[in-house]
């Protein structure tokens, strides 16, 4: 659509998995929740001036919060959101991941 990249392209994700993962030249990133896999490729490409080999999505479903862990009697839900992971042509890295 008219999404900048900066409004497709939300947040890296930083997990263990994540950090393993950017070795191997596979980085994830949370997207805005309609962004398709094109719109995704060309924020990242342009964010970080990479070449884009290839971009997996998937969609975390929402989680129920209700029980003791939550410390509240009421039923609730986490916020479902949106990743990507993004895989890098050969020889490319960003340079973000590269100091975690």
């Amino acid at each position: 659509m008219n999404r900048s990249a900066h409004e497709t392209v939300i947040r890296p994700v930083i997990s263990e998995k994540s950090i393993v993962q950017s070795q191997l030249g596979k980085y994830t990133f949370e997207v805005h929740p309609d962004a398709s896999k094109i719109e995704i490729a060309a924020a990242v490409a342009v964010l970080f001036t990479v070449k884009v080999a290839e971009v997996n999505v998937l969609t975390t479903k929402a989680k129920s919060t209700r029980g003791t862990l939550s410390r509240s009697p009421f039923p609730g839900k986490t916020t479902p959101w949106r990743k990507a992971v993004i895989t890098l042509a050969p020889g490319e890295k960003i340079q973000f991941f590269e100091g975690v």
